[in-house]
């Protein structure tokens, strides 16, 4: 099997309540591959800089990552400052410089054409369309986008929608995109503009998975330490997409597991800045905490009665 991401490698300077820490490791599509590549092969196309450190990508091709499609251009590495206070869920962005990202034109060779699983990263919308028109025949498509585009790219969103299997979109911006305050509509509504699945992340209050004739929510797997954000809902994505290419599935049942699965590495990589726990992470922890998750939320159906005794008499004895 096979996963293709086309979206931002980035250097990030974030503070958050536990600490700030300067020119890490960042991007939609780093912390896709980093999470996907657990699972399954994956390929990334972006674009860097020549300021960009080449070693913090040695874990990526460790992890058999192909780096064949990202393009070192001449300027400097797209970056991103943010500063998250102690609701980790709404980060202030402090400055944002595009630099070589704002030419990013994406162009795939020929084996990156025949991909079997594409996820397109919160680009503009344009090259979202410009990479589907790319791509042979993929078993499944799925995308990510942000408030940014849905109020400039509105129109331009509206026509990807329908090429999409999955909408991977965070709560805010579902309801920003559906006009909607509840989230349960706007995920109604999303799958009206044509995409085939929604999931909504929502950070640590969990993931809603919809689709017309269903829907799942998994919660946010319970961390006692989180550190850093960043890049959790990159993390969920490349963990639900990257089980479905491992599984070479995507039945009702799949996305199930799958949203579980993009829950539980999410979890992971909050515990630490950048990408740091997700250098150190390997399957057999994520299958641990699979299971873990599982006994978590597991409960028996509802028993009104326990033998021929009313529940509530047999509370009061």
């Amino acid at each position: 099997m096979s996963v293709l991401v086309v979206g931002s490698v980035a250097l990030d300077s974030v503070e958050t309540p536990f600490g700030v820490r300067e020119n890490l490791l960042g991007g939609s599509a780093t912390y896709f591959a980093a999470a996907a590549s657990l699972l399954t092969d994956v390929s990334v196309v972006g674009v860097i800089g020549e300021d960009f450190p080449a070693q913090e990508l040695a874990f990526l091709r460790e992890r058999g990552v192909s780096l064949d499609g990202l393009e070192r251009k001449q300027g400097r590495t797209f970056r991103w400052k943010g500063k998250y206070g102690f609701d980790l869920n709404s980060p202030e962005t402090l400055d944002t410089q595009l630099n070589v990202f704002a030419d990013f034109d994406p162009r795939l060779n020929e084996r990156q054409r025949e991909a079997e699983r594409l996820f397109l990263g919160n680009i503009d919308p344009v090259l979202q369309i410009r990479v589907l028109d790319q791509v042979r025949k993929p078993a499944l498509i799925c995308a990510d986008t942000m408030n940014y585009w849905i109020s400039s790219k509105r129109e331009t969103l509206l026509r990807l929608l329908p090429r999409l299997d999955v909408l991977l979109i965070n709560d805010g911006e579902v309801r920003q995109l559906a006009g909607e305050a509840n989230v349960v509509k706007a995920g109604r509504a999303a799958l009206r503009m044509g995409a085939r699945a929604v999931v909504v992340k929502r950070g640590e209050y969990g993931a809603l998975l919809m689709t017309a004739d269903h829907s799942f929510y998994a919660p946010a797997f319970p961390v006692a330490d989180v550190v850093d954000p960043t890049g959790a809902g990159d993390s969920f994505a490349g963990g639900f997409v990257g089980l479905l290419d491992r599984l070479d599935a995507h039945e009702p049942d799949m996305l199930r597991q799958a949203t579980v699965m993009g829950s539980t590495v999410a979890s992971f990589t909050v515990e630490q800045f950048s990408l740091d726990r997700l250098r150190s992470l390997d399957l057999a922890q994520v299958e641990a905490r699979f299971g873990e998750f599982g006994r978590l939320t597991a409960f028996a159906g509802l028993q009104l009665t326990r033998g021929a005794i009313p529940l509530r008499a047999c509370t009061a004895l």
